[in-house]
């Protein structure tokens, strides 16, 4: 009865039945969340809603000492690089890292292992941290009942992918600290999150689960270790689907293009913005799929309809950007808001955000030529350029929500460095305190009083998350103010609290090198390079944004990926790593750092980089097939299968904080068969139909989950991409106009393919590669010239030879053969 009652629990029956792993419409909401997602034949721990006060009051209560002079224990983890890892270092806890000397303990031992899966920016993990692993009774139990392991997920994504889609199918919800118990041989006996230390809220804690895990195993292990092996058995088989066919229906790209974007418009906050309720996350293929859908909507004529998507994105920009969610000091986003308001943040902030973010905001100014969001995009490039670049241009993973109020204080609190009372306000900002306060709605009791954080213990009593609640033109007319003094004051004042706030601690800085999101952010700030040459040359900016020359931002995209290709890419073995914190980490890379990092290189390449990009994209590309394609079944693997410790090779589609390398590996097929021509363009397309085949089910029934694929099946079914081509010097001036010129429109259906006849290794790549691109370039080159053509359909426009012209051809409506 015991076994029946997990191997046929519904949730993985339903799970299985879709062939398809579970997940939050927010895969990370639940990374933070107090709640133990637990059930199984004899314990089960009913889920309990999220209080947000008494999460804010436990990071006060819980958190450890900043600094410990010495140290009472050392465990196996003081050996490690990864900072998540280096923080449990000093546990009581005989911890291990991930590996075969923890492995052949548990079964010299014959015990089980006690698996714990964070990263060392998540507020949870370090509540578990002070209130378990630094106890010395719970650790006692661990070191005499358990071998445990500690991951860092950031780290090891493909040991993290396998439990958290254990945990997720078996209870429905996951999040980090991810808490599972394991058998010698790897298999999951149970699981969870976060685990209160005692029994509480009508559930055990973790020294009850501990203990409960301990007689399990003494005297119901067979029941145990077969369903363990079960489940793996099924997920391996539900996760590794095989297509049906080679290709889609005819027609389903784009009936899924319309079902994401209905499902998402339902679920849209007209009041607020965005999609969805509170937790709200700034969640970018969302805001993808409706800009791109607004813009095939435009082709087609349905002007009502594109103006309505492209609403619902604008407003959600500029409520995200005017919500605490959004650093006004500091520039950047954080993590999400506990409210559907944007008002109060998580305050983490996460690489793989602020590279997503900026793309969308470039977006929109390609689109509206809006400076307010080209300024958003600078803020974040420009956040990211001062705090989280390192001295050889790698990019950093993340910044902490926890900080501690002053130096030298004992204890970190959540939002601690992004925080303010009115007096500090007041006293950092002058004359203009009352002008500030208003526009950022700076109130002397604080207003983090929403009804969700009203509680006489909340840490935020009397603290202010700055957020604009009225529109700068009409403040600036209450104020009877001109409106770009207006702008400039509060530009000055927010550098005079960003001054205040430098003085206090800093959040822990997690310097690893993840990179697939150094991909993103390498997409984003070469993209900036051209998309902001759009902005009026008199454009004046205030703090914090730099107001750089857009050129530089080309300058950290090439920085960053020369990095990778030095540090994490061996050119012999053709192989990258995953990771670099004081040397290249033991794990290779995965599907995502491939996909997104080819992503980078393709945007490095469109907008003005040399061929070298180009070609070392192609060669990841073939690497990415070697080790990761399903040849026979269609789509990639999350791993390439080598590892044996890794037991689920996942086929991932849900595009969630981050989008699936599936998705964004179909986009870049397909941006690689338009470049290329004959068999090998051929081969990226077939490719990619084939992965799509795989997910045919999911993109029918669960559009939603699938923004990014949905848009990636749209572009690989449009008949005839169009090709920019530009012929002539690349030194020019006349040069860099011409290319900002044909990349200034927004148009995802759009590939830039730009050449120099005089240059040999040039010249050679495309002879060998596309031999129309060689042929174009020998006949319509003009000696100091920059040439333009714009193709579709096997047909080339006249050449044009200014930005102007340019610009027109590009914005004409597409034939209706097109």
């Amino acid at each position: 009865m015991i076994i029946k009652r997990l191997l046929f629990h519904p949730s993985l029956r339903h799970f299985l039945s879709r062939h398809h792993h579970h997940h939050h419409r927010h895969a990370t909401r639940a990374r933070n969340q107090p709640i133990a997602s637990l059930s199984w034949p004899f314990l089960v721990i009913p889920r309990r809603p999220i209080h947000t006060h008494k999460v804010f009051a436990m990071a006060e209560q819980s958190q450890k000492p900043i600094s410990e002079k010495t140290h009472k224990h050392t465990n196996r983890l003081a050996a490690e690089h990864s900072p998540y890892l280096l923080q449990h270092a000093h546990n009581p806890v005989n911890w291990y890292p991930w590996g075969e000397e923890a492995f052949k303990e548990a079964h010299r031992r014959d015990v089980p292992i006690f698996l714990s899966i964070g990263y060392s920016t998540c507020h949870w993990c370090h509540v578990m941290e002070v209130e378990s692993f630094e106890d010395e009774g719970v650790a006692k139990l661990l070191n005499d009942w358990f071998v445990s392991i500690k991951v860092d997920r950031e780290e090891r994504p493909d040991v993290d992918k396998v439990y958290m889609t254990y945990v997720q199918a078996l209870y429905g919800g996951g999040g980090w600290p991810l808490s599972v118990f394991l058998s010698p041989d790897l298999k999951p006996l149970m699981g969870g999150t976060y685990f209160p230390p005692d029994d509480n809220y009508g559930r055990p804690g973790f020294k009850t689960v501990l203990r409960k895990v301990k007689e399990a195993w003494e005297n119901k292990r067979d029941v145990l270790v077969k369903s363990g092996a079960f489940a793996i058995e099924q997920l391996s088989e539900a996760l590794s689907a095989s297509a049906k066919s080679n290709s889609l229906p005819v027609g389903l790209p784009q009936k899924a293009l319309e079902l994401c974007a209905e499902q998402l418009a339902e679920t849209y906050d007209s009041k607020f913005g965005g999609f969805g309720s509170a937790p709200k996350f700034p969640r970018p293929v969302e805001i993808q799929l409706m800009l791109y859908h607004s813009k095939k909507a435009e082709e087609a004529g349905n002007l009502g309809k594109a103006k309505e998507d492209l609403q619902m994105v604008l407003y959600s920009l500029q409520c995200m950007a005017r919500g605490g969610v959004h650093d006004h000091i500091g520039g950047g986003f954080h993590r999400y808001s506990v409210d559907e308001c944007w008002h109060v943040p998580h305050f983490e902030k996460m690489l793989y955000d602020q590279g997503q973010l900026a793309n969308v905001y470039l977006d929109a100014f390609s689109i509206t030529k809006d400076l307010y969001y080209s300024n958003v995009s600078r803020d974040i490039l420009d956040y990211l350029r001062r705090d989280m670049i390192g001295p050889n241009g790698e990019i950093f993973s993340a910044e902490d929500a926890d900080s501690a109020e002053s130096e030298g204080a004992t204890r970190k609190k959540e939002g601690a460095f992004y925080v303010w009372t009115s007096r500090e306000v007041e006293d950092a900002v002058g004359e203009h305190a009352t002008l500030f306060k208003e526009h950022y709605y700076v109130k002397p009791s604080g207003n983090c009083d929403l009804s969700k954080m009203s509680d006489p213990h909340n840490e935020f009593k009397g603290k202010n998350v700055l957020i604009e609640r009225n529109s700068t033109d009409a403040m600036a007319s209450k104020f009877s103010m001109p409106i770009q003094e207006y702008v400039d004051v509060l530009g000055t004042c927010r550098r005079k609290l960003f001054s205040v706030r430098s003085t206090r601690p800093r959040p822990h800085l997690d310097d690893k090198v993840i990179v697939s999101w150094n991909g993103l952010a390498i997409s984003a700030f070469a993209r900036a390079s051209k998309i902001l040459d759009g902005e009026p040359d008199e454009t004046k900016f205030n703090f914090p944004v730099a107001g750089s020359d857009p050129k530089e931002y080309m300058e950290v995209a090439e920085k960053a990926a020369l990095f990778i290709r030095k540090h994490l890419y061996n050119q012999q073995t053709r192989r990258l790593q995953h990771s670099f914190r004081n040397g290249p980490s033991k794990a290779p890379a995965f599907l995502d750092d491939y996909a997104f990092l080819i992503s980078g290189l393709l945007d490095i390449y469109e907008y003005g980089g040399e061929i070298f990009w180009l070609v070392w994209a192609i060669e990841l590309q073939e690497i990415q097939d070697e080790f990761f394609l399903d040849r026979s079944g269609g789509g990639y693997f999350n791993t390439p299968g080598e590892d044996p410790s890794v037991l689920l090779r996942v086929k991932e589609d849900h595009d969630g904080a981050e989008p699936s390398g599936n998705s964004v590996s179909v986009i870049n097929l397909v941006r690689l068969a338009s470049m290329l021509s004959g068999d090998r363009s051929d081969h990226y397309r077939q490719t990619a139909e084939h992965l799509l085949a795989v997910f045919e089910t999911r993109l029918k029934e669960m559009a939603m989950a699938v923004p990014l694929m949905c848009c990636a099946a749209d572009m690989l079914s449009v008949p005839s991409r169009k090709q920019v081509v530009l012929v002539g010097p690349k030194s020019s001036l006349e040069f860099e106009n011409m290319l900002a010129a044909a990349l200034e429109s927004y148009d995802p259906n759009k590939t830039v393919i730009h050449i120099d006849p005089t240059d040999e290794e040039e010249m050679q790549f495309w002879e060998e590669n596309n031999v129309h691109i060689a042929a174009m370039a020998r006949n319509t080159s003009a000696v100091g010239k920059v040439v333009a053509l714009v193709c579709q359909n096997f047909t080339c426009s006249p050449a044009v030879t200014d930005p102007k012209s340019l610009e027109a051809l590009l914005s004409e409506k597409p034939s209706s053969s097109s």
